[in-house]
């Protein structure tokens, strides 16, 4: 099959080879099996099929195995023997070593390139999901952003939003009455969770320059696509953040790219390795989201994979979309890991010449059991396959080797100098600034009016002049007392008392930065 991607078969007792047409790999796909039976090598030789076919991928490296992908293999490697009689069975007659283009990205910028965004771009619904915060929370982040909009506050850091947030608090009365209640309770415990977020290194993923799409999306000289691998084994020990960051690089895609209706092979295919940690105790509203942009993405031309242990994982709504499967052994000790294997045989097109359940409990590692997309997009009758041996390296290349590797790679030097341009952090700063600069002013000038008051008084009782009493028709004993409480607390904020309030409502949160 010239334009399909070999993904095993062959031998005795198992089918004919087994392709996954390009036509239809954005029709999406899924890679399940319990750990330890080759869910890892099965998305190494997927990620090299695509990038042969000339199409970028991006996958997330959370167990730092997959970047033997740089590297080919070898024949000192210790499985070389099985590999190749693997390759002979299954019929792989041009079954070689090769390494392939890749590009690493790391969120804290260590073992890749750095990857970042800004907080405008992810937006209040994604970052309420980063902190788990309840509607109310959500609502005032919301706010923030709607006011920040309005007055061109940009939203690009962390610190960023911290100041807007202070701003709201000041402003609580006045932004109530327009938008809702805006409670104090409320904004310090979205303070206290990006202070969380923060210390578990959510700020590496906020900032400039962020991540042009087009540097994920490129092919080399030679046609091959690139394949950009995400660190994250260290990424791994914050899972909200992981889930968050590649759910805001999928809806950014989704936004960003233009529709390509039915390409003959995809414009990227993005695996969401973990992907139970995307749909764990998340909202409705965000499940629908994904749901939404796995349904129209494929438009787009984006191919979407997700890797886990059980399809039971996957919502319903979203597992139903998953065209090209792969599955790996199941293992059943309990009633329920019973009723998900039961489950996930019954979503596949049953082959009379096994039983499916049975053969996804009996599949050894490097097995599987599949089914491919055919035409007109009718799934495949599900078959037993040998998978293919991996191309190249298998497990990870040594820090000096992946050191050259991104030191050579064609995006070097562009994302790894953190930009810092005025945004509201500076802007709310200036603001702060100017108005205990005015109110430094106002009370030089009430103090010039006062002395400038006394000497006059001295001079007339010096000259002799009786100091008379005011011409006016309305004495100050006719003040209200509500006016004379007014003229008070405007010469208080005029004087020291108001300078320090100006300060510490305006200034005091631009301290020690």
């Amino acid at each position: 099959m010239q334009d399909g991607i070999f993904i095993g078969g062959g031998g005795a007792d198992y089918a004919e080879k087994q392709y996954l047409d390009l036509k239809y790999a954005n029709r999406h796909g899924l890679v399940a099996g319990a750990t330890g039976t080759g869910k890892t090598v099965t998305l190494q030789i997927l990620a090299e099929s695509f990038s042969k076919a000339g199409v970028p991928v991006f996958l997330s490296d959370v167990k730092g195995d997959l970047s033997g992908l740089a590297l080919a293999g070898s024949e000192g490697f210790k499985l070389h023997e099985a590999f190749t009689s693997r390759a002979t069975k299954i019929g792989f007659d041009d079954y070689g070593y090769e390494s392939f283009p890749v590009t690493f990205w790391d969120l804290f910028g260590r073992s890749g390139h750095p990857v970042r965004t800004t907080v405008s771009e992810m937006g209040p619904l994604l970052i309420s999901r980063l902190m788990d915060l309840s509607e109310a929370q959500e609502g005032i982040l919301n706010i923030a952003f709607r006011v920040a909009d309005e007055q061109g506050l940009a939203l690009y850091d962390l610190k960023d939003l911290q100041a807007m947030l202070v701003w709201v608090g000041e402003n609580a009365a006045e932004l109530t009455l327009r938008y809702g209640n805006v409670s104090p309770s409320s904004i310090g415990t979205i303070q206290r969770r990006l202070l969380v977020l923060e210390n578990q290194g959510g700020q590496n993923l906020f900032g400039e320059p962020a991540l042009e799409l087009s540097d994920i999306m490129r092919t080399d000289p030679d046609g091959r696509g690139r394949i950009n691998i995400l660190a994250s084994d260290k990424l791994m020990s914050s899972p909200r953040l992981y889930a968050t960051f590649l759910l805001w690089l999928l809806s950014e895609l989704f936004e960003e790219l233009p529709e390509v209706g039915d390409p003959d092979k995809p414009k990227l295919v993005f695996f969401f390795d973990e992907a139970h940690l995307l749909f764990d105790d998340s909202p409705k509203a965000l499940v629908d989201k994904v749901e939404q942009v796995a349904r129209l993405i494929r438009s787009k031309g984006v191919g979407v994979y997700f890797v886990t242990q059980n399809p039971a994982d996957v919502p319903e709504d979203v597992l139903g979309q998953l065209g090209n499967r792969i599955q790996h052994a199941l293992r059943a000790f309990t009633a329920k890991d019973k009723k998900h294997l039961r489950l996930a045989a019954e979503t596949y097109r049953e082959n009379p010449r096994f039983d499916t359940e049975l053969a996804i409990r009996e599949v050894g590692v490097g097995e599987a059991v599949t089914s491919m997309l055919q035409k007109k997009g009718v799934p495949g009758v599900v078959e037993r396959t040998l998978i293919r041996p991996p191309s190249s390296q298998l497990g990870p290349i040594s820090e000096a080797q992946r050191k050259t590797v991104i030191d050579t790679s064609p995006i070097a030097g562009k994302y790894e100098a953190l930009k810092d341009r005025d945004s509201a952090y500076e802007e709310l700063k200036k603001r702060a600034e100017r108005a205990a600069a005015e109110a430094e002013a106002a009370e030089e000038r009430e103090a010039e009016a006062e002395e400038q008051e006394r000497e006059h008084r001295t001079a007339r009782r010096y000259s002799g002049t009786k100091v008379g009493r005011s011409t006016s028709r309305r004495s100050r004993s006719d003040d209200s007392f509500g006016e004379a409480v007014a003229n008070v607390f405007i010469k208080e904020l005029k004087g020291t008392t108001g300078r320090r309030i100006v300060r510490g409502l305006l200034g005091g949160l631009f301290r020690g930065r």
